[in-house]
């Protein structure tokens, strides 16, 4: 149940360059704007430690990542609500992601293009805001239209319209969705409509190779904090790029000479994984070692149909155990000595870390 999280930004930002190396697709990047006019999309792997450690104690033939689908959107320019610079097309690709990962150009460098002839991260950050908000609020209007003329006859859309009208009262203020409080059962309605403002924001600094471990000596990024708050994460993009096309074993030692903790592209995954309520379990043998996504309150019969529908359908039982009850005891028989090894029924709640076993029959 791999998610999708588009990149979006104006033109030559960096987006493209983020995308080749979060995905080690190469894609078409070039000093011009609209050079991306169909959406790439690529799989980011989500590193974690746990695999290595689970293909070791089973010495597993294979090892099997989670992942995210990332979405390179085209960049986008003022106007695009109206169809400027191909916009409907953008927009539409947007409206088909869960989350917005938006990278904000905060380095200088005149042999890159700006397509405001300016560096000025606030300018862009709410050009692109404002062309999200202004599709929204076309959307919200229209459906308002169709919504009022059936009102009179069918009263259960009466509370529908009220909400509706709240929202073009936030939009026409310039607010982002994401930023209102709705009432639990007037968000599950929202989704229904697909707004892009109400999908989760989360912003990009791209600075200098050289300010990246002191980004706030980038005045730039300075501003941008400044304005978003401190959910912001600063990559390099050329830097990541370059960091994604080493071997696979010499990347943490580059990292490590950096004077990085990690990747920031490490950084992105993992965030837009914990901000869409996705955790991990595994499952865990000879042939396979693999880690399956799941959303945060999924049962041990929702996630055993993430591997196979068919594992729902006929789901018996589960046999599960905790990583961490391993890493302690090493071995499958000490688990089962201690009594770590539990067997669970359809309701139970799959917990972060859980090594499952399913049992079914069709």
């Amino acid at each position: 149940m791999s998610s999708k999280v588009g990149i979006v930004g104006l033109p030559n930002v960096g987006k493209s360059t983020l995308f080749s190396a979060i995905t080690a697709i190469q894609t078409e990047i070039a000093n011009y704007p609209f050079v991306t006019i169909d959406a790439n999309v690529g799989i980011a792997k989500v590193y974690d430690e746990r695999l290595n450690f689970l293909s070791k104690v089973f010495s597993s033939k294979k090892v099997i990542e989670a992942n995210l689908r990332i979405v390179d959107i085209a960049g986008l320019i003022k106007g695009a609500s109206k169809g400027e610079g191909l916009g409907n097309q953008f927009l539409g690709n947007i409206r088909n992601v869960d989350m917005i990962c938006h990278v904000v150009r905060c380095f200088e460098d005149r042999n890159i293009i700006h397509v405001h002839d300016r560096i000025d991260p606030i300018d862009d950050l709410e050009s692109v805001n404002l062309e999200l908000i202004y599709a929204d609020l076309e959307q919200a209007i229209n459906i308002l239209k169709k919504i009022s003329k059936n009102s009179n006859h069918d009263k259960s859309l009466v509370s529908r319209k009220q909400l509706l009208e709240n929202v073009i009262e936030h939009l026409n203020k310039n607010q982002m969705l994401n930023e209102v409080s709705f009432r639990s059962e007037d968000e599950e309605i929202l989704k229904e409509w697909n707004f892009l403002t109400i999908k989760h924001m989360l912003y990009v600094a791209n600075v200098e190779e050289d300010k990246i471990l002191n980004p706030l000596e980038n005045e730039h990024y300075k501003k941008l904090i400044e304005k978003v708050g401190t959910e912001v994460i600063t990559i390099s993009a050329k830097l990541e790029l370059e960091i994604s096309k080493l071997a696979k074993e010499e990347r943490q030692e580059f990292i490590d000479e950096l004077g990085l903790k990690m990747s920031g592209l490490d950084k992105i995954v993992r965030q837009c994984y914990g901000t869409l309520h996705q955790k991990t379990f595994f499952t865990a043998g000879e042939q396979e070692t693999r880690a399956w996504v799941y959303v945060d309150g999924m049962t041990a019969q929702e996630c055993a149909g993430v591997i196979h529908t068919d594992f729902a359908k006929g789901f018996i039982k589960a046999e599960i155990y905790k990583y961490n009850d391993l890493k302690v005891w090493s071995t499958i028989q000490n688990l089962k000595n201690k009594g770590l090894i539990k067997t669970e029924g359809k309701k139970y709640l799959m917990k972060d870390g859980d090594v499952c076993f399913f049992k079914f029959n069709i």
